[in-house]
């Protein structure tokens, strides 16, 4: 009975609402990073990547595979669909090596409170996203799909430029924009988010119950998602290539597209939250009026 009560259940629509919560934060933020200027040193270019504490904050508090995929079809919806673009099978290998990510960084968090294991988590998710797709872009070239040469006649010069462009990505959008705002808002929003949304906080784990969090078939998964991501993107850049279209909307409307596109990101995450305080508020008064009712 006890390893029982300590088992994380939600109901479905539970998980659905956590999928399309993170779905249209993440979208959101997405979208803003959109508006952020970048800078160009020479090849390399200086940019913020993400707001990555989005999902890994949600997938950290509440279900992590459902909130680290509806992250990364955020990203599709709102980043590609909504603008009127899609990069066909290229937009696999950024779901695939996102997802993945999130979802690692919220399962290695045994205590929410605790402020080393959510750093780290936070950490590695990025890491292991912005290797993998560092090592993709490094494939992509070596294997004479795409043609970069940033030095003239050296195509080895693409390791130098992922390289400087993977610390980039790590160091600046990792800590400025993933570290430290997960590491502010998991252990201030755990215990008080979730029952103002209807869902009982994650049971924390024993050292014992969190021995196999991080199994080898969770390695073996990431491999194969891992080849699977770089021959999507590596076909992208083919004739094979199919379901790329664009079809001139952002830039018809430039930065209006964009406005477009954070409304519904906006809209519907705002809809989801009323949904289930509603619902929340609907329990809670079922559970008072039952517990008025005289007995038998």
């Amino acid at each position: 009975m006890a390893s029982n009560s300590r088992v994380y259940t939600l109901t479905s629509s539970q998980k659905m609402m956590i999928f399309v919560l993170s779905m249209s934060l993440y979208g959101l933020s997405n979208m803003f990073t959109e508006l952020i200027p970048s800078f160009r040193l020479g090849p390399v270019e200086l940019s913020v990547e993400y707001f990555a504490f989005i999902p890994l904050t949600l997938c950290m508090l509440f279900h992590p595979f459902y909130a680290a995929v509806g992250a990364a079809l955020g990203e599709v919806i709102f980043g590609e669909l909504m603008l009127g673009q899609f990069g066909g099978l290229g937009e696999l290998e950024k779901f695939l090596t996102f997802s993945f990510a999130m979802y690692v960084a919220g399962r290695m968090v045994k205590d929410p409170l605790n402020r080393t294991q959510v750093g780290v988590a936070a950490m590695t998710g990025v890491i292991i996203h912005q290797l993998c797709s560092s090592l993709v872009d490094i494939g992509k070239v070596w294997i004479g799909v795409e043609e970069f040469e940033a030095v003239p006649g050296l195509a080895q010069s693409v390791v130098l430029v992922e390289g400087v462009g993977f610390l980039n990505d790590v160091l600046f959008s990792g800590i400025l924009f993933a570290l430290l705002p997960t590491l502010y808002l998991v252990p201030r929003l755990y215990g008080k988010i979730e029952p103002l949304l209807g869902i009982k906080p994650r049971q924390k784990l024993t050292q014992y119950e969190a021995a196999g969090i991080i199994s080898p078939k969770l390695v073996i998964l990431g491999i194969v998602l891992a080849l699977v991501a770089f021959g999507a993107e590596s076909l992208s850049e083919t004739d094979w290539n199919f379901g790329e279209w664009d079809s001139g909307f952002a830039d018809r409307f430039g930065v209006g597209a964009i406005w477009i596109s954070i409304a519904a990101a906006a809209i519907i995450a705002l809809a989801v939250l009323v949904f289930m305080r509603v619902r929340r508020n609907r329990s809670m008064k079922e559970e008072h009026a039952a517990e008025k009712l005289p007995y038998a």
